[in-house]
């Protein structure tokens, strides 16, 4: 096994050290550290073209990621593995009176042994096994893994038979600009040095799928995440006659009642389950009070996949926003008539239906009935909108989606479907091609040759549980499922846009191997020693090694 423990913990209490929330200056300053620390290796001294501090592209932000690569000598060859894993982390504030000490593990944990903690961290905390911190798990200690890995064999070229490509990348935590520009230089790389890239290793965290659950998983492939979204409209009233109108929050509450939780929108493959979708954003888009009903309300939520499509997924909302829809006029016409009997005032038959369309629907119809002058007012407004910075890419497309419902000649309440932000793309890696089979192989014989070495059982499965930057770098879906995102994107090519043409120009399959340990994005954050710095670079050099002979 490899002598790598003490390495790995340095970098990784380096890398802790340094604040880099995303989205903040910290960024900028740990990709400068990182892009210091690996100009410091004698090899790259040697070969500064082989390191590159990469600005991200088409990005409101100034930060960089970092990419490096070691040629082998060994034996001559194009294979090429790439290492991969970001350098952002999220916010400290979860930390309260300890968030000075949040990026000092050390200072942190003595700390900590003063407060009263849950009775599991606490004994992880006294157990000497556990490092505590903002970033330990998430996934600063998958980078030093990375790094110890990259100056090995910076050191020892002559036992690399192939190349090795380290990817540390930026902006992880929102919106993934980071991996995103990597693809360019990955594809230049490709190009330069003829590299065929075999295989990718990410290296974010891991954790136990339930309570008391030992195991120490691997991951084949990752989940997909989509963001559906929905616009709603009521008819306005005054309070004071609300069986005149319908409130567009009563129709928003029925559809999350459907939707959030729902055990029918969980997406099975391979053994394997997603949890079901849930609300993340709930509101009208009233800008101030008065004692009219809202015209409007806005509601998205989180949805996995593992072998649905986005089209796919859009099919199966839209049965889901009918029923809730049905579901709502029936209860409003219920309290209607309710209400008519206990005042004596007359019951008039509620004049509304069920009305779902999808964006691409709603754009097309608008299209067709106004022509020019409704393109170009979008395109325009389009445009103005982008100056407003405080809008994100989920408001922003909803203020899209609230402007073109102004054209619409039938304002009938209804309820309108889009996606409004970034598509983390599903990874299936199943054996289909030759390179996933030799990946599988590789991986089944680290495990193998690891699991005596350690007293948990290591575990392999599909899908990575969590959002990641795996989704990048290769497609599991066809033209027409991303052409459902696109199409359905109001904010597409101007506040968002994915090239995924740079991800099939890449398309490696990609397994996760990193660092195990619990409460991720949460204050007491904390990562396994022996795993996560001895295990977890053993697993790693033991599937390069098997990868990259002949």
């Amino acid at each position: 096994m490899l002598n790598c423990r003490n390495d790995v913990l340095f970098y990784t209490k380096q890398l802790v050290n340094i604040e880099s929330v995303v989205n903040t200056d910290g960024e900028k300053e740990i990709s400068q550290a990182v892009h210091t620390l690996i100009s410091s290796f004698p090899y790259f001294q040697e070969h500064p073209g082989q390191i590159i501090k990469q600005q991200t592209i088409a990005d409101e932000l100034e930060r960089y990621n970092v990419i490096a690569y070691v040629k082998g000598t060994k034996k001559e060859s194009d294979k090429a593995i790439i290492l991969m894993g970001h350098m952002d982390t999220v916010g400290v504030e979860d930390f309260n009176q300890l968030k000075d000490k949040a990026c000092n593990p050390d200072e942190l944990m003595e700390a900590l042994k003063e407060e009263e903690l849950p009775a599991e961290a606490a004994d992880h905390l006294h157990s000497g096994e556990y490092l505590f911190g903002r970033g330990v798990l998430d996934m600063k200690s998958g980078i030093a893994s990375h790094l110890y890995l990259l100056k090995y064999y910076s050191e020892h070229p002559d036992e690399l038979e192939g190349n090795l490509v380290v990817v540390i990348e930026c902006d992880e935590e929102d919106s993934s600009h980071g991996i995103l520009s990597a693809l360019k230089e990955l594809k230049s790389l490709k190009e330069q040095e003829s590299f065929d890239y075999i295989a990718a290793i990410n290296a974010d965290f891991v954790s136990p799928r339930y309570e008391g659950d030992e195991n120490r998983y691997i991951y084949k492939g990752t989940v997909g995440k989509l963001l559906p979204s929905f616009y709603i409209t009521g008819a306005e009233t005054h309070v004071g006659s609300c069986f005149e109108g319908i409130d567009p929050n009563f129709i928003a509450a029925e559809l999350t009642k459907q939707i959030s939780y729902n055990p029918e929108l969980c997406n099975e493959a391979y053994g394997e389950t997603t949890v079901p979708p849930v609300s993340l954003k709930q509101t009208d888009l009233k800008p101030a009070y008065t004692v009219q009903t809202a015209l409007s309300a806005y509601v998205y939520y989180n949805f996995f996949i593992h072998s649905w499509s986005p089209k796919e997924v859009l099919e199966k909302l839209r049965k889901q926003a009918e029923t809730a829809f049905s579901n709502a006029l029936a209860d409003y016409r219920e309290k209607y008539e309710a209400f008519s009997k206990a005042s004596g005032q007359p019951y008039t038959e509620v004049p509304w239906k069920s009305r779902v369309m999808t964006y691409e629907e709603m754009d097309k119809l608008l299209t067709e009935e106004h022509g020019e002058s409704y393109t170009i007012h979008m395109k325009q407004f389009k445009e103005q909108l982008m100056l407003d910075a405080t809008l994100d890419t989920r408001m922003y497309a909803a203020k899209v989606v609230e402007e073109a419902w102004k054209w619409m000649p039938d304002k009938d309440p209804a309820i309108i479907m889009f996606y409004s932000s970034l598509y983390s793309p599903r990874i299936e890696v199943t054996g289909k091609n030759d390179k996933e089979e030799r990946l599988i192989k590789a991986l089944e014989n680290a495990v193998e040759t690891m699991q005596p070495e350690y007293e948990h059982k290591i575990v392999t499965k599909s899908f990575f549980p969590y959002i990641s930057d795996m989704s990048f770098v290769a497609l599991s879906d066809d033209e027409e499922g991303l052409s459902a995102v696109s199409s359905n994107n109001p904010a597409w090519g101007t506040k968002h846009y994915v090239n995924y043409q740079d991800i099939r120009d890449i398309n490696v399959p990609v397994i996760n191997i990193g660092p195990y340990g619990m409460d991720a994005h949460k204050q007491y954050e904390r990562m396994e020693l022996k795993y996560s710095l001895e295990i977890v670079p053993a697993l790693t050099n033991h599937v390069i090694q098997d990868l990259l002979k002949d």
